[in-house]
């Protein structure tokens, strides 16, 4: 089993608010069981075969990023890196406590 990580995350859209982070192949397989049955189609079992391999050492994690990136594409889950970063970042700089 591989711990790699990919170069840079991906973040993609579970839900009409909620941004996930995929920094790994293992980040990536937890996402692609999770996604309905109806919507796995070819390349769904392509991003999923290429992050099953990656997380066992079979190819390099640049190539799951690669597959998992295009999956992304095809269903228009992926979100802009810049915008999920700030998004994150703004959740972060508070104190947890709400404001009155």
């Amino acid at each position: 089993m591989s711990s790699e990580t990919f170069s840079s995350p991906l973040f993609v859209r579970r839900a009409a608010h909620i941004v996930q982070e995929i920094a790994s192949p293992a980040d990536a397989i937890d996402f692609l069981n999770e996604w309905p049955e109806d919507g796995r189609d070819r390349i769904y079992e392509a991003a999923l075969t290429a992050c099953f391999d990656a997380y066992n050492g079979r190819i390099p994690a640049s190539a799951a990023r690669k597959t998992f990136f295009r999956f992304g594409e095809q269903v228009a889950i992926l979100e802009d890196a810049t915008s999920a970063m700030q998004w994150l970042a703004a959740c972060m700089s508070g104190s947890g406590k709400a404001q009155v």
